[in-house]
């Protein structure tokens, strides 16, 4: 019973980080006890945390608990060891490939607890006691286990490697500032490391707060996400209801048109074979007088002809005109017509809308990073090259166009265009076919007198000038300068002058930038907005006075 109360007592008077008797035994505020040096070194090697821990109960302490040596525990253990139950060291203590041993242990070596920067080796538990005990070993700098302590000695001196020469950027030991490092800054390691430990710890906080910082951008996006996919959902959901309630209309005026259609049908059809009856009996009645006539005809005795004549009954009047006459009717063949108009309507309708449903879903744009950076070389232009051509329903009546629409010449005579609502009334302009969106470029190519090249929403006045509102951007060109408009506010713009004009558009971004181009591209004019529809390109030639015309714009296709 005695032995087994001494095995408890062994026991609980070993440590939990090293499992073996207490050394310098601290008891910390939960009331565990550890090694004071295995207590420190936990809680030096809890990383990321400002919180420091108990090992075993993991009960968390604000401010790192200040460590006094437990006289009573240290007595304990003292009188322990004296009475000689030191337990053999089990095979874990034993020092294995992956472990430090240590260098004092002879036959199989004990695992290394500390390593001395001084001496320099690496000692287990029973040979590291001369370092806490004697004074002189007192002051040696002991570490964690390294199987790198010559690394620390001087290759030259044999010496420890105890001084930093910032010259250089390397650790010597003392007898190195006498030779080739002479002259250089040095400072003692410990100086250096603290300096340098200063700024790691800035860097492990400016850390910290990046992590931070991308855990709460984690957290938004993973928000974003759900909130997207909420919203495409309901969208989904809503679109769906509005389409089935749309195709529910056109399918209910589709039975109202055929009933209506089949309606009018019956009506005509019997009024028509009321008027067909009428007209049969008129024609049976007419037959029969015929016959009495035919048969008055054939008497042979004259009085008895004229005493019979007058008895006949006078056919009665025709209840229908003989003019009626069966005319080349179309029929329903006019709702057919209506109908088809309305499809084309309809069809247009849902083109124009469409567009901006598809704009409207482009405009879904979560910005996970900044703007990607603008273009610089024409090699990089020429990735978003969008081909171009203009567009005859709006061209004015004095602009031709031909290259398959590339190219616009302004002349005296007016073209035969049919009439359309977007055709130019004033100002001899015209835009493209297509609309811009995203990230495009394409280059004019211009002659003569004048050109605004210009960009616009499609909804701009066919009476106004380009640049003359808010609904475009138009850079004037002519042979000796250029102009900025936008909104009836004109910018100089300074730059070489050159018959090629190349235009860049982020329609995302809100950036349309302007470039003279020759050997080389230079930036005329940036313009920095936001854009709220989709835009098409234009030009607007200018002829000189008493010319015959000339001026010319096209859209260069680009390889």
């Amino acid at each position: 019973m005695a032995q087994r109360g001494v095995q408890l007592d062994q026991g609980n008077l070993s440590c939990s980080i090293c499992l073996d008797f207490l050394k310098d035994p601290v008891t910390i505020p939960c009331g565990h006890s550890y090694c004071m040096d295995c207590i420190k070194d936990f809680w030096d090697g809890e990383n990321q945390r400002r919180l420091h821990s108990c090992p075993q109960c993991r009960k968390e302490f604000l401010r790192r608990p200040v460590l006094e040596k437990n006289i009573m525990l240290a007595a304990l253990v003292e009188d322990l060891k004296k009475a000689g139950l030191q337990a053999a060291p089990a095979d874990h203590c034993y020092a294995g490939p992956e472990d430090v041993a240590c260098d004092v242990c002879t036959g199989r070596k004990m695992k290394a607890v500390r390593s001395c920067l001084t001496c320099p080796a690496s000692y287990c538990e029973d040979h590291l006691q001369p370092h806490y005990d004697v004074p002189g070993l007192q002051r040696h700098k002991l570490v964690n286990p390294s199987k790198n302590l010559q690394e620390n000695i001087c290759s030259k001196h044999d010496k420890l490697l105890e001084i930093f020469c910032r010259t250089d950027q390397q650790c010597i030991c003392y007898l190195c500032t006498m030779d080739e490092h002479k002259g250089h800054e040095t400072v003692p390691a410990a100086a250096e490391r603290a300096e340098k430990q200063k700024k790691l710890q800035e860097s492990r906080q400016q850390i910290h707060q990046r992590i931070q910082d991308r855990e709460k951008d984690v957290k938004l996006l993973q928000q974003e996400v759900e909130a997207i996919n909420h919203s495409a959902d309901k969208t989904v959901e809503d679109s769906e209801e509005i389409f089935t309630k749309l195709i529910r209309l056109l399918q209910k005026r589709s039975s109202e048109v055929k009933q209506q259609i089949r309606s009018q049908q019956e009506t005509e059809v019997s009024r028509v074979k009321d008027v067909q009856e009428k007209l049969e009996q008129e024609i049976t009645e007419l037959k029969r007088k015929d016959a009495e006539l035919e048969q008055l005809s054939h008497t042979e005795d004259h009085t008895q002809f004229l005493l019979n004549y007058p008895s006949l009954p006078a056919p009665r009047e025709a209840t229908h005109s003989s003019s009626i006459n069966i005319r080349p009717l179309r029929h329903f063949e006019d709702v057919t017509a209506a109908v088809s108009e309305l499809r084309d309507k309809l069809q247009d309708v849902l083109r124009d809308t469409w567009r901006n449903i598809k704009l409207k879903i482009t405009e879904v744009d979560v910005l996970l990073s900044g703007p990607e950076p603008e273009p610089k070389t024409r090699r990089e232009f020429l990735r978003y090259y969008q081909e171009l051509s203009l567009d005859p329903n709006t061209a004015h009546l004095k602009l031709l166009l031909c290259k398959k629409n590339r190219k616009t010449r302004s002349v005296r005579q007016q073209q035969s265009y049919p009439d359309h609502p977007d055709r130019f009334s004033i100002h001899k302009q015209v835009l493209s076919v297509q609309s811009l969106t995203g990230r495009c470029y394409w280059e004019v190519e211009w002659s003569a007198g004048g050109v605004d090249i210009a960009v616009s929403y499609k909804n701009i006045s066919i009476e106004e000038e380009f640049g003359f509102n808010d609904k475009s951007w138009s850079l004037y060109c002519d042979t000796n300068s250029y102009t900025f408009y936008h909104n009836r506010v004109q910018t100089p713009v300074s730059g070489p002058v050159s018959s090629r004009i190349g235009v860049y558009l982020d329609h995302r971004a809100g950036i349309l930038c302007f470039y003279s181009v020759s050997k080389t591209m230079t930036l005329l004019h940036r313009v920095q907005t936001r854009f709220t529809q989709p835009l098409h390109a234009g030009v607007r030639l200018y002829s000189l006075l008493f010319s015959s015309g000339g001026d010319s714009a096209e859209f260069i296709k680009l390889k």
